[in-house]
């Protein structure tokens, strides 16, 4: 059984709490966060990425997107982007970071550079959510106006293609009467599901394939959670009246639960809302966090719980199940955890650009789609930018050039040489034709010709001969 761990965080700031979600053991606990909900991921396993929303005494929020390595309980690296962000998103890899603006844009950073590669207007009021989807083709957003949106990315990086759409979206469901407090995708690529939650006290399963509504589901109470098992039998539905409610996404319509349609069972422990879900890898646990500040472990089989963790103070708003890094051991001080990645050479990569790329840089977005890892690697090495990458390129670039020269060079060459050739096989020629036409002069004066007239014949023959051969020579 591969290692998991259960990552927590909290609106106030009480920092990221880690344990080791089949033993309990707790590891370094992280220092300096107040996340939003949905603002807390796993960058690729590598490192912690939250964003902040801090009300200042001028009653103005100002944010933050900070960086936390994994054998240091202190923050690292802190980005101030162009506005607050809520929701954090990182892709698989951990080669992109998308986050969701208080004004409804989007932003989507390269996090080996830091440099802001897109940013579109996706809402008319916050964004609240964000996810990829299985492939990582496509990323789904929800907002406080109701609405959840799919985007492709291969349309926003596509500059050509989005002067011809009319929108930059796949599908806009506005089904929703209130705030979406929660998006899930199942498995599938464009296939997929999507199962959005809402204020409005439904949970509502999207077809990615059709674009439209498959299933709605009411609750007895404002959703603001949801985790899909991992055979998308059934999911998750954390409510703010403290249960967790189990739906089926292929029950039949009519139900015998006293909850509602569609709706087969409920988790009761926690004594307030709750606020997130997670789901381990094998969907076997099931990880909740609530405004009580306690994050449980239930048995989705037998629907007890297994472990209950305490966060520091403060309720939950944020909990992730993940694989656990290889820089984490419950057993070793942070000093011996960083000792270990200053040798293994591991640094965090530079913050995230607050503006888009300058007028003197490349208007042309710069993305590289890598090969896919295999799930069990984690991304020890550094990360190369793309300045790098481009440095490479235009040395091979060069060399390319240089060796074309050098083939011109071999051509002329060659050139030359049958020319020289060519030369030589004319004058041959006319010296033979030189030769013939005197002996054949020669042939035609009697014996009895003196010599004298005969050397001033042959000196007259030779003159016009020769003018001859050149005049053939430069004809040809």
């Amino acid at each position: 059984m591969e290692t998991q761990v259960v990552i927590a965080s909290s609106p106030t700031d009480a920092g990221i709490s880690c344990w080791d979600l089949h033993t309990g053991a707790e590891h370094l606990r992280y220092k300096s966060c107040a996340s939003p909900s949905h603002g807390l991921t796993s960058v690729a396993g590598r490192f912690l990425a939250s964003s902040q929303i801090r009300e200042s005494k001028s009653s103005s929020s100002s944010g933050s997107i900070l960086y936390w390595s994994w054998s240091k309980p202190q923050v690292e690296v802190r980005s101030f982007p162009a506005e607050p962000i809520n929701p954090l998103v990182s892709n698989s890899q951990g080669t992109y970071i998308a986050g969701g603006g208080v004004s409804g844009d989007i932003y989507f950073w390269e996090v080996a550079t830091g440099k802001l590669l897109k940013k579109w207007h996706a809402h008319y009021r916050a964004v609240s959510c964000l996810v990829f989807n299985d492939d990582e083709s496509l990323l789904i957003s929800g907002a406080e106006d109701g609405s959840v949106r799919v985007w492709s990315l291969f349309l926003i990086f596509d500059d050509a293609r989005r002067e011809e759409m009319k929108h930059l979206f796949e599908y806009s469901f506005h089904e929703h009467s209130l705030r979406v407090t929660d998006v899930k995708t199942g498995y599938g690529g464009s296939n997929a599901i999507i199962v959005s939650a809402s204020e409005d006290r439904t949970c509502k399963v999207w077809s990615l394939s059709k674009g439209k509504i498959l299933r709605n589901v009411v609750f007895p109470s404002i959703i603001d959670a949801i985790s899909l098992d991992p055979g998308e039998h059934v999911f998750y539905a954390g409510g703010r009246d403290g249960k967790i409610y189990i739906a089926g996404l292929n029950s039949p319509v009519t139900s015998n639960s006293n909850y509602g349609l569609h709706i087969v069972g409920a988790l009761s422990e926690h004594s307030k809302g709750v606020t997130c879900l997670a789901s381990s890898a094998d969907g076997f646990l099931l990880v909740s966090g609530s405004e009580d500040g306690m994050i449980r472990v239930w048995d989705t089989r037998t629907r007890n719980i297994i472990r209950v963790f305490r966060h520091t103070k403060g309720p939950v708003n944020n909990v992730l199940v993940i694989r656990q890094p290889k820089y984490i051991n419950p057993r070793t001080s942070a000093t011996s955890l960083a000792s270990a990645a200053r040798r293994q050479g591991l640094t965090l990569p530079p913050p995230l650009e607050k503006f888009a790329n300058s007028p003197d840089e490349n208007p042309y977005v710069k993305v590289l789609i890598g090969p896919q890892t295999l799930p069990n690697q984690l991304l020890d090495s550094p990360y190369i930018s793309v300045q790098t990458m481009e440095a490479q390129i235009k040395e091979l670039q060069q060399q390319g050039s240089s060796a074309a020269a050098e083939v011109d060079v071999e051509r002329l060459k060659s050139e030359q040489l049958r020319s020289v050739q060519m030369i030589q096989q004319w004058k041959k020629m006319y010296e033979n034709l030189h030769q013939f036409c005197v002996s054949e002069l020669l042939e035609v004066f009697p014996s009895s010709f003196d010599f004298e007239f005969s050397s001033v014949l042959r000196t007259h023959l030779a003159q016009i001969s020769y003018s001859g051969g050149c005049n053939s020579l430069r004809n040809h």
